[in-house]
């Protein structure tokens, strides 16, 4: 069986003798583990070496901010977005729009850094919310759900 997109697929029937593109089901469930596992790592990485820095003041996050010149308060705000998203991450049902929030703390980081700190380093959120994107693009189907429960 050829699908449209000229993938060779093979069919299967489930338990109910429903039948199943295995093919298909298979890279979807392997996409579908790399990316709990990438968001995984993210949300730990957003957690202890990112969001703590700055909610505990570490003297370079400090200074970070102070070069930025909006304030410390904006790095505890940024601390508590980027804590939030971190657990949004690893929610099933958050996760899509955590990851679509973190693609706006990211596009924030990169300005930040090519307009006030070291535009070299805008790179790795750059590259951050490119992740990101894949995640909320995968779990397209949890946000639905999610908005049509909180529009009732």
């Amino acid at each position: 069986m050829t699908t449209n997109h000229g993938v060779s697929a093979t069919s299967d029937t489930d338990h109910r003798g429903t039948r199943r593109n295995t093919s298909r089901s298979t890279s979807l469930s392997t996409r579908r583990k790399v990316l709990w596992g990438a968001q995984i790592l993210l949300a730990a990485f957003l957690f202890f070496v990112s969001a703590m820095p700055k909610l505990a003041g570490q003297s370079d996050a400090v200074e970070s901010f102070t070069k930025i010149g909006w304030g410390q308060w904006f790095r505890y705000v940024t601390g508590v977005v980027e804590a939030a998203g971190a657990i949004g991450l690893v929610v099933p049902r958050l996760a899509g729009l955590a990851a679509t929030g973190l693609i706006g703390v990211m596009i924030g980081a990169v300005l930040a850094q090519i307009l006030a700190l070291d535009p070299p380093l805008a790179v790795m959120p750059a590259v951050l919310a490119l992740v990101f994107a894949a995640i909320a693009w995968d779990r397209r189907p949890e946000t639905r759900g999610l908005l049509r429960a909180l529009r009732r």
